[in-house]
């Protein structure tokens, strides 16, 4: 899920930047400060999710900084909003497939890949094709490749050390799999 956020900082603005106009900068510091940061994002509720920032959209910076001795720097008040990606659990989603393994798929949900074992990819038994690097659902003979469209479900996420959010899929419930197959095509078309 896509999220509008709105939040507040105090963004320091070096003295090599002065000359330049103060909001072109205060975007840029938020951008490289912000943008692909792993947050946690609180509603009113108490509720936290774990989200990645995107980009950072607008900007209302207080002209008036403060300059601390010593420093030389100025600090601005700022309000800003930005657009994170904060996937939920039972969120249905679709991507392509990017990496076929042997133990699952990854997929390309736009922003960050998601993972589906390979156990979460059919009710059927499913192996790993080396030959041609796609993963066979043996009863039906179908196939899912790398470049293929998924619609799956989310059922986990959380932290992966190093790497950002971890997303875990699942296509094993109706209206979910393999795009074609959903629209009713047959294998051999």
């Amino acid at each position: 899920m896509f999220m509008l956020v709105k939040a507040r900082d105090v963004i320091r603005i070096p003295p090599s930047k002065f000359m330049r106009p103060l909001e072109s900068v205060v975007l840029e510091e938020l951008r490289s400060k912000y943008e692909n940061m792993l947050v946690y994002i609180e509603e009113p509720g108490g509720a936290k999710h774990l989200a990645v920032i995107i980009a950072i959209v607008s900007v209302n910076v207080d002209p008036l900084g403060l300059v601390i001795p010593g420093d030389g720097a100025s600090y601005h008040n700022v309000i800003f909003e930005f657009v994170a990606f904060s996937p939920f659990i039972k969120e249905v989603v679709e991507g392509e497939v990017v990496s076929v393994t042997r133990s699952g798929l990854y997929v390309n949900l736009g922003v960050i890949d998601g993972f589906i074992h390979i156990n979460q990819v059919s009710d059927e038994h499913v192996t790993f094709d080396t030959a041609s690097g796609s993963l066979l659902l043996e009863e039906s003979r179908r196939r899912v490749e790398r470049g293929d469209i998924v619609r799956a479900r989310v059922y986990a996420t959380g932290i992966l050390p190093g790497k950002g959010i971890r997303i875990h899929m699942t296509m094993r419930q109706p209206g979910l799999g393999k795009l074609e197959w959903i629209r009713g095509k047959k294998p051999s078309e």
